[in-house]
Order: C-alpha cells, then sequence, then structure tokens
C-alpha cells in the first residue's frame, strides 16, 4: 500500500507539472458528466476505535471493554494484486456510479475491510458464563480477562464487508488538454454483511455471510483523469458501523454485538464510460 500511495502522489505530481506547461485555449472544451457511469476498483488500508463486544448465548451473557483491532492487508505482490483468481483476497473497494448531474453522482460500492480482534491483550470484562465446561466458567465483575486462544478468537476477516450507496458531488479544479485534477466528496449507508471467524470457549467455529447491522460514512478524495476516460482516485474515508447480531457460533442463539468508528485509506484505478463534451462553465 505505501507503493500504490507513492504512485498516486507520483501521478499528481507529474500531472501538475504537465498542466502548468500545456494549458491553452483550446481547453476551453471539458467533458460533460451528467449521463456518465464510471466503475473502479482499488485497495485499501484501515483502522477501528477499541469497542466494547457483548456476547450473548444459552450459557453466558458478558461483555469485553475496549477491546483493541487492527486490520490485515495482503503483503503486496503481483500474485494477489493482478491475478484475477486472488482478486478478493487483499482488502479492496468496488464502486460504481452515474452521474445524475453535472456534479453530483449516486454510486453503490463494496468495501471488503478485514478486523483482528488483537490476541493476548488483557480487557475488563463484566458478566457469567456457566455450564461451558471451560475453565471460564464464573462471574466477572470488571475483572481482567487475557483474550487467549482457548478463550476467543475474534476476527472479521473473511470479510468486513460495507455493502453502501453513496452521493458524492464532483468539481473540477484544474485542467489541461489531457489531464483534469478533480476534488470528490460524499457521504453515504449501507449494510455490514461480514464473514466472521469466531471460536468462543471452544465452540465449533462459525465463519458463515450473515446480515448483522448498518455502517455510515463520508469520503473525500482527489481524482486525476487522464484522456477524458481512465483515472486514478485516492480517498480519505471514515465512519461508524453498529453491529448487533454478529454470529459467533452454528447455533442462532449464540450472537456478539459491537460498534466503533472505522477510517480508510483508499488508492483506486477506474474508467469513465459514455464520456461526452461540451463547454467549459465559467466562473
Amino acid at each position: 500500500m505505501k507503493i500504490l500511495g507513492l504512485l498516486s502522489v507520483f501521478l499528481c505530481v507529474i500531472g501538475g507539472v504537465y498542466a502548468q506547461e500545456d494549458q491553452t485555449k483550446e481547453n476551453e472544451i471539458l467533458i460533460s458528466r451528467k449521463g456518465q457511469f464510471h466503475v473502479y476498483w482499488g485497495w485499501n488500508v484501515s483502522w477501528y476505535t477499541d469497542s466494547d463486544i457483548t456476547f450473548k448465548g444459552e450459557d453466558y451473557d458478558f461483555t469485553l471493554e475496549d477491546v483493541q483491532a487492527f486490520d490485515r492487508p495482503t503483503p503486496f505482490n503481483a500474485h494477489d494484486y493482478f491475478n484475477p483468481a486472488q482478486l478478493t483476497i487483499p482488502q479492496f473497494n468496488f464502486r460504481l456510479g452515474y452521474f445524475f448531474h453535472e456534479n453530483y453522482n449516486v454510486s453503490v460500492g463494496f468495501d471488503h475491510m478485514k478486523y483482528v480482534v488483537k490476541p493476548y491483550q488483557i480487557v475488563k470484562m463484566t458478566g457469567e458464563i456457566q455450564n461451558s465446561g471451560t475453565d471460564y466458567d464464573g462471574v466477572y465483575n470488571n475483572t481482567d480477562q487475557p483474550i487467549n486462544k482457548d478463550f476467543l478468537r475474534f476476527e472479521h476477516t473473511d470479510g468486513l464487508n460495507y455493502v453502501n450507496v453513496e452521493v458524492r458531488r464532483f468539481d473540477e479544479i484544474y485542467a489541461t488538454k489531457d489531464i483534469t485534477f478533480n476534488l470528490t466528496e460524499g457521504f453515504g449507508a449501507g449494510l455490514l454483511i461480514p464473514r466472521t471467524n469466531t471460536t468462543l470457549l471452544g465452540k465449533d467455529r462459525y465463519d458463515q455471510v450473515h446480515i448483522s447491522g448498518y455502517g455510515l460514512g463520508a469520503v473525500v478524495g482527489v481524482n486525476v483523469t487522464f484522456y477524458e476516460r481512465f483515472f486514478i482516485q485516492s480517498e480519505l474515508k471514515g465512519g461508524y458501523i453498529n453491529m448487533q447480531n454478529v454470529r459467533t457460533t452454528e447455533s442462532k442463539m449464540d450472537e456478539a454485538s459491537q460498534d466503533f468508528f472505522f477510517g480508510q485509506f483508499n488508492v483506486v484505478f477506474g474508467v469513465n464510460i459514455n464520456t461526452k463534451r461540451g463547454k467549459r462553465k465559467k466562473n
């Protein structure tokens, strides 16, 4: 991801130099965006705030406080990032959008993040566990509890999948004949459909797709478009995730709940479809 970040900065700098050298009156012609489609694919790194996680089942009801978690980006390599058979392995972003106005688009996207509870951290635990057949039976009152592998493994690593709809504004900030610099910002909402890799108190592992909650988000990005059609875009995205029905075992009686804030840095590559040319609006 560091390589992708440096690449986006490099392209922006090169494009800026080119723009300063090549701007002419001919550039009063621009892309007319209304009616245009676009699609992009790229990758993200993510961050999460600490969260309280509550686990409920037939024989237990307890909360772990201020649990730390991190993402799990795939090390950059051509096999995982550019092999069509491996494209969904890294943390990725996919989006399809449509400009219903010269400056506004609506889009649907799939943000594939990964969420891993930090193992062996010590957290405060409140609640009770009964008849589990493990050494963890008992009553807890703000008790220090290590998150050991025989107690809990909790990961949304087959996907903290955020399926969302966004509305974004899009503004051209500088242009030449072949390169356009744009600023985009917007907000959105959607559903969390994770595959949660969980083992709890020695119960069988559960890892199936399920609807678990909702998310809200906002994004700002810089877009560099080449020859009207191809673009690279870097984005900062943040928001709130609330999951009140996270499946943890094969039993539907066992579930977890949590909410937290998240952040993303994304680098994406895309293409514009149905591009048209028109006159630039005078300021």
